[in-house]
């Protein structure tokens, strides 16, 4: 009786493929591949496979960042102790764990961005699902802090604090690439001082009290 020896098929992941062969071309050169054709004869595909996955290279890009996010919210959230935390805790969580995805990918976004000096005005467009998927993420926090009262609700201004957040993480990202101390000690620092700011203009201050007494005296003069 003859034995069949089954043959194991490993199911290659093309699209991690194309992501991984991006990053790293922009790592060994400093730059972009200079054509879809080359990079996907590079990768031993064709190029109409490399359409079946991504449109340029800047969706690539996109999905580097869309990456950099659910492995920072992933890693957050297998964490018992996260659910406990309060709004502010959360978001320094946040920051502190996409810092440490940061740090795997730095000489990657360096490349990209070290040099870049508009980065602070316009927003390049890779990044821009990263910043919606963060919005999402800052409005469940603020919706949280709102129920506990760690964050004020406020007329107008309170439409626009995911905008405020979303602010934050960008002075932060700017912050780190350009931070040369050791262990990138000055952005857990700044990490630190711009949420507990952050927190404390959102959260209720003497200010409120004053407009809810004053609110209170008109009402009942």
């Amino acid at each position: 009786m003859e034995k069949t020896t089954a043959k194991k098929t490993t199911k290659i992941d093309i699209k991690g493929k194309i992501v991984s062969g991006y990053v790293n071309h922009v790592l060994e050169h400093g730059y972009e591949p200079v054509s879809v054709f080359k990079f996907a004869k590079d990768l031993k595909m064709k190029e109409e496979d490399f359409y079946n996955y991504f449109t340029s290279f800047d969706s690539i890009k996109t999905a580097v960042w869309s990456q950099l996010f659910e492995a920072t919210v992933e890693s957050i959230e297998s964490q018992e102790v996260y659910r406990e935390y309060s709004a502010r805790e959360k978001l320094l969580s946040f920051l502190f764990t996409w810092i440490e995805e940061l740090k795997k990918n730095r000489s990657y976004l360096l490349s990209l961005y070290g040099s870049k000096k508009d980065i602070k005005s316009l927003l390049p467009t890779e990044v821009k699902i990263f910043k919606s998927k963060f919005k999402d993420f800052a409005n469940e926090i603020i919706l949280e802090g709102k129920e506990t009262e760690e964050i004020a609700s406020r007329p107008i201004l309170s439409d626009r604090y995911d905008d405020a957040l979303w602010f934050q993480v960008w002075f932060v990202f700017q912050f780190w690439l350009n931070d040369t101390s050791p262990a990138f000690e000055k952005t857990d620092a700044a990490i630190e001082k711009s949420v507990n700011l952050a927190f404390d203009l959102m959260g209720k201050s003497a200010l409120d009290t004053f407009i809810d007494f004053a609110k209170f005296m008109y009402q009942n003069k």
